[in-house]
């Protein structure tokens, strides 16, 4: 049995179908026109995914690796529009689309007031359609197409609110750090062209051992291993697309867009495209321990070190965001100890439970008129049943409670981390097994300060609100009690809340303990294995438990609950108490203002130097300007001779006839 290549292309294709009719008709068909064509090509898109992970997983389907369309062809090198499809790429299909789906779902409700709701579907639509030409690509090329397109649509989505200077800050800002990563990303890319002479992925994979004993100079005298330049090249891309340190400084900000997107982006669509990448070239980073060892070094860092931040955050998007950051961190360690279906399964499980979370965010900010600051919050679980136990659910998941979808998942990171010898697990080790305290910490913080304790908030009839676009003049003051959202709403976080609670038993088997990924994943010998024979979903729960993830979690949830449910004063005194700590947190370990001070103010300062130096000094002055000066002077000094008199033009003929008779004589006598 094979995949039929018309069903690939309908999903591929319905999305951007989609986006077209809602962006170009959307005055022609309207509100409901336009979001109902989006949403259709969505779930189109998302019903045929689940068709393909079935035929591939339970239907007797074989890979399918067809090249679709011919780009253009130069010599002996060609360029095609294809699909590998194979278990890797559909589980990330239909994780893409259905997750999508609901943001889809759910905008119907959080967007209804806004003025750009046609338009705001149209880059929804086309931000999932970018998304799935990236996973289903077959070549390197088709691939970065896809991971531009990505980078693109985020831009407008993040700058969506155009009017606002923060928003338009914040997609610039989102644009320019992912450009830094995408110029390593193409050298890669580069860099497998010139060794291998396609862009394919079979071929490149096939033949990885032509880069066995290859070296680059990158600097003479010194060679590199070109597995490893290669490698790390990629890795740069990945590290700008899934927030890696020092990239991560765009994802926070990017909270400046709408709920929605800050749920796709960070849930299922671009953050885990590098995470995706970097499976997918597991051939060619198996074959460098030395990009592996970096790869784990720098998830580990962002996977403790931006979590702390979350801790100090009273913006309810952005603690989501730090917690972003800090999972992304999780799953590129276990890229970097060779757990690449570890880390996809992080990737899954986290996609469903992340995406719950913004949303419920998002709930939570319609409620209180669009007030985002949990400090003005409070006591908001009898007004928003729904909303509540959802956000538990999706709590639990994130934190790893046994049973839950991300206890599966992260645990068995932590684990195959602590079984790993390679450079630099020790310290991976402990970052993990700390970020599951932080975690928990600004998790239950959260939950706490949003839907428990008394409320923060004054209901005064006559306030407004204007949207998350824009701020609510006095904060804590509603209009009225706060709500729940309509069932556009709620229904996407139930259907959410149901994978957060339940994929993890269905799945932990055939991902971590089974050939689920067969060839699509491959790992060098003595590379990671399952650190013990698979019992069951059950056992594992049972044991979970007894693991030390589990404690650290406890110890996160009860400085939680004693600070923030029952002693909030305690929290202001430990501020005062660790004010040099706070502020460090605070202040993001003032990476933003170093990068505002070196590179941004350099490049203003540099960009400015060239202006003045090049182009006024030397373009204008001298090349422009300097030539047509240097051509009047040159006229004013000839203008001199032409005096208009006879005898200067006689006296001129003189000296000239003597200069030539001086010449010939010179000429006769040499």
């Amino acid at each position: 049995m094979s995949l039929s290549p018309t069903i690939l292309l309908t999903i591929a294709l319905a999305p951007l179908i989609g986006a077209l009719i809602a962006g170009l008709l959307r005055n022609q068909i309207g509100r409901l026109g336009a979001s109902s064509a989006a949403i259709a090509g969505v779930a189109l898109s998302c019903a045929l995914s689940f068709q393909v992970l079935y035929q591939l997983v339970w239907g007797g389907a074989e890979t399918f690796n067809q090249n679709i369309y011919t780009w253009f062809q130069v010599g002996d090198f060609s360029t095609h529009i294809g699909f590998l499809i194979d278990r890797l790429t559909a589980l990330m299909m239909a994780v893409v689309t259905f997750v999508s789906l609901m943001v889809h779902i759910y905008t119907l409700g959080y967007m209804a007031d806004d003025e750009g709701f046609s338009r705001f579907f149209s880059y929804i639509a086309l931000f999932t359609f970018s998304m799935l030409m990236l996973v289903m690509a077959n070549n390197f090329l088709q691939l970065f197409i896809g991971w531009e397109l990505v980078g693109l649509v985020s831009y407008l989505l993040i700058g969506f609110w155009f009017k606002k200077p923060s928003a338009i800050f914040a997609n610039l800002k989102a644009f320019m750090v992912n450009r830094v990563g995408d110029f390593g990303f193409i050298l890669g890319i580069a860099g497998v062209l010139f060794f291998f002479h396609t862009l394919d992925y079979a071929s490149v994979f096939a033949h990885t051992d032509a880069l066995s004993g290859k070296t680059l100079e990158l600097f003479s005298g010194h060679a590199w291993s070109a597995a490893t330049v290669i490698c790390l090249c990629l890795f740069v891309g990945a590290m700008g697309k899934s927030a890696q340190v020092p990239l991560h400084v765009w994802l926070p900000d990017s909270m400046e867009g709408p709920t929605p997107i800050s749920a796709l982006i960070h849930a299922a669509t671009m953050v885990t495209a590098g995470i995706f990448m970097v499976a997918r070239m597991s051939p060619l980073f198996e074959l460098s321990e030395t990009a592996l060892s970096t790869v784990l070094v720098i998830g580990a860092t962002t996977a403790f070190f931006t979590g702390l931040i979350g801790i100090v955050q009273n913006d309810i998007k952005r603690v989501v965001a730090y917690s972003t950051l800090s999972q992304l961190g999780y799953m590129t360690v276990a890229l970097g100890v060779s757990a690449y279906s570890v880390g996809i399964f992080h990737l899954m499980t986290h996609a469903f439970f992340k995406a719950l979370l913004f949303l419920g965010a998002g709930s939570v900010i319609m409620a209180m008129h669009h007030e985002q600051d949990m400090r003005y919050m409070g006591g908001l679980r009898r007004y928003m049943p729904i909303t509540y136990f959802t956000m538990w659910a999706g709590t639990l998941a994130l934190v790893g409670m046994p049973g839950f979808a991300g206890f599966f998942s992260k645990d068995a990171i932590i684990e195959a981390v602590h079984e790993s010898s390679r450079w630099g697990s020790g310290y991976a080790y402990a970052c993990v097994l700390l970020g599951v305290f932080v975690t928990a910490l600004y998790s239950f913080r959260l939950l706490y300060l949003t839907f428990h304790g008394k409320e923060r908030f004054v209901v005064e009839h006559g306030a407004h609100g204007h949207g998350d676009h824009g701020h609510h003049p006095e904060p804590g003051h509603l209009a009225h009690p706060p709500q729940e959202s309509p069932w556009v709403v709620t229904v996407p976080l139930i259907l959410l809340a149901i994978p957060s609670v339940l994929i993890g038993w269905y799945t932990v088997g055939p991902l971590l303990h089974g050939d689920f990924f067969g060839a699509a994943i491959r790992v060098a010998a003595g590379g990671h294995e399952a650190a013990q024979e698979f019992t069951g979903a059950l056992a594992m729960v049972v044991e979970g438990f007894a693991a030390p993830p589990f404690w650290f979690a406890f110890a996160g949830f009860a400085v939680a609950t004693y600070v923030y449910l029952f002693n909030p004063a305690l929290a202001d005194r430990a501020k005062q108490a660790l004010h040099p700590v706070w502020n460090l947190l605070d202040h993001k370990y003032w990476v933003d203002e170093l990068y505002q001070l070196v590179f941004m103010r350099g490049g203003v300062a540099l960009g400015r130097g060239l202006w003045k130096g090049g182009d006024v000094g030397v373009i204008d002055n001298i090349l422009i300007d300097g030539t047509s000066a240097g051509v009047g002077r040159i006229a004013a000094t000839v203008r001199w001779v032409q005096t208009g008199y006879l005898y200067t033009y006689a006296f001129a003929m003189i000296l000239g006839l003597v200069a030539l008779l001086g010449g010939l004589w010179w000429v006769v006598r040499t």
